[in-house]
């Protein structure tokens, strides 16, 4: 899915919500509401919130809280989205929410512009499924279909390429990203205890230094409710693969400013895409290597 619009901008704020969640929708519903309006009043142009913030992480959920966003009367949580966008004019990354779509379970991502209207939607392509003996065993798949579209969205703040927790992990899709120009790269997130303190640093800053863009994650506050604990630390990086600004694991807002200028001076000092080799990749055969 690519949507396009103007980009106005170089310079603004970005705000990652790190919200506690709970089993109370509407809870969840009024601390967004009050995040995303904090982030406002801090000069906050783009607001992230986290994957699966208006119910807890757990298979038992999901299904329960899931909205259908064609019946926009039975969607709170599409609709406070929509209405904090509009009345605040800023663009929101709305984290992701469960989904229901004839009759299919999606880990959805809505992103809406100033004017409260949806500009794309993201549904999570790689789904987790995770078994450590000992430590964790979760299939998302026995309760999610998988999306099977990436997503780039063109808004006031930039070309933004859209992935949710998991899809961080596969470095084609951000590749995918940079390709067609994207900007910077939110993934709103929930990882573990255990892939948490091992990846959650290194895969962002992967993913930022290797294409040379911004990437930007949004988690849930660990002390959300469900049995699934949750690592936290919301985290901007920079084209250079710096860590800008990040957080603990408690719930609070993270703002931090953003200049797209840094972008070209990095591809300038290091022009990685003049020095790739296409011709030799595309024709090395795995086996002549791992003979």
């Amino acid at each position: 899915m690519l949507i396009r619009t103007v980009f106005v901008m170089g310079q603004f704020k970005i705000a990652l919500c790190q919200l506690s969640v709970t089993s109370d929708k509407n809870q969840n519903l009024d601390r967004a509401s009050r995040s995303i309006r904090f982030s406002v009043e801090q000069g906050a142009k783009l607001v992230v919130l986290p994957e699966m913030w208006n119910c807890p992480y757990s298979s038992d959920y999901f299904a329960k809280y899931a909205e259908d966003f064609d019946n926009r009367d039975a969607s709170p949580t599409w609709s406070m989205l929509s209405e904090a966008a509009c009345c605040h004019g800023i663009t929101i990354i709305g984290g992701s929410l469960p989904e229901w779509d004839h009759g299919r379970l999606y880990n959805t991502c809505c992103i809406f512009g100033p004017d409260g209207k949806l500009k794309a939607k993201h549904r999570k392509i790689h789904l987790f499924d995770i078994d450590i003996p000992g430590e964790i065993s979760f299939k998302e798949s026995d309760t999610f279909t998988a999306g099977d579209q990436p997503t780039i969205v063109d808004t006031e703040v930039g070309r933004i390429g859209i992935g949710i927790c998991h899809d961080i992990r596969f470095p084609e899709l951000a590749a995918l990203y940079r390709k067609r120009g994207v900007d910077i790269i939110c993934y709103p997130g929930a990882f573990n205890m255990s892939t948490g303190e091992l990846l959650w640093e290194l895969v962002q800053r992967a993913r930022a230094v290797d294409n040379q863009l911004f990437v930007a994650t949004c988690s849930p506050s660990r002390n959300s409710t469900g049995s699934y604990t949750i690592w936290g630390h919301s985290t901007l990086v920079g084209p250079s693969g710096e860590i800008i600004v990040t957080s603990g694991h408690e719930e609070t807002t993270v703002i931090a400013e953003i200049d797209y200028s840094n972008i070209q001076l990095q591809r300038k000092s290091l022009p990685l895409d003049d020095q790739k080799r296409e011709d030799i990749y595309k024709f090395i055969d795995v086996h002549e290597l791992n003979p």
